[in-house]
C-alpha cells in the first residue's frame, strides 16, 4: 500500500489483482469526486468510475510511463464522464457536491458547510467550462500545471491563464458568501 505508483502499476500491469486493488483504493474517491463534478449525479459517477477501472485493467499494460498512472486514470474518467454528458444531450454543467458533515459537527456548522458547498457549486457553475475543468483538476484533484496541460491537451501557459482567471472569478463569486 505504501509503494509508489510506478511499482504498484507495474505489478498490476503484470496481472496482479491485489496491486490493482491498491490503485482502486488509492484513486477511486478522487475519480468519483471528479466524475461527479462533471456529471452532477452520484449514480452516474459511480458507473463512470467503475467503467474507467475496467478500461484501466484491460489497458494498463499499454501505459508507457507507469509513474503517470494517476493522471492516466483521471484522463480515462474525464473522457468517460464527458461521453456520458454528450450521450444524454444534457449539456448543463451542474455542480452538486455536498460534502458529508463531520460526525461532531453542530447544526450551525452543518448549515455553514452546506451553505459553503452551495456557494462553491454556484460559483463553479458560473465559470466557463475550460476554467472550471482546470480549476477542478488543480484544486480538487491536485494536478500540477503540466499534468493538467497534458490531460486537456492544452499549452501549459493556457492552463495557467485559465486557472488564474478561474481563481479571480471564484473569489469574486464567493465574496458574497463571506
Amino acid at each position: 500500500m505504501d509503494s509508489d505508483d510506478r511499482v504498484v502499476a507495474g505489478r498490476a500491469a503484470d496481472g496482479d489483482p491485489q496491486a490493482f486493488e491498491v490503485l482502486v483504493r488509492r484513486y477511486s474517491t478522487l475519480m468519483r469526486v471528479y466524475a461527479r463534478s462533471i456529471l452532477g449525479m452520484n449514480d452516474e459517477a459511480d458507473d463512470v468510475v467503475q467503467e474507467a477501472f475496467v478500461t484501466a485493467w484491460q489497458q494498463l499494460d499499454s501505459l508507457e510511463d507507469l509513474a503517470a498512472v494517476k493522471s492516466w486514470l483521471m484522463r480515462i474518467v474525464s473522457r468517460r464522464s464527458i461521453d456520458r454528458v454528450r450521450a444524454r444531450h444534457d449539456h448543463d454543467d451542474i455542480i452538486d457536491y455536498d460534502p458529508p458533515a463531520e460526525a461532531e459537527a453542530s447544526p450551525a456548522q452543518a448549515a455553514q458547510t452546506r451553505s459553503l458547498a452551495s456557494a462553491v457549486g454556484t460559483a463553479l457553475a458560473s465559470l466557463p467550462a475550460g476554467q472550471r475543468r482546470c480549476w477542478l483538476l488543480k484544486e480538487v484533484a491536485e494536478y500540477s500545471y503540466r499534468e493538467i496541460a497534458a490531460d486537456l491537451e492544452l499549452p501549459e501557459s493556457t492552463v495557467r491563464g485559465l486557472i488564474s482567471r478561474a481563481r479571480v472569478n471564484m473569489a469574486r463569486e464567493m465574496q458574497a458568501w463571506r
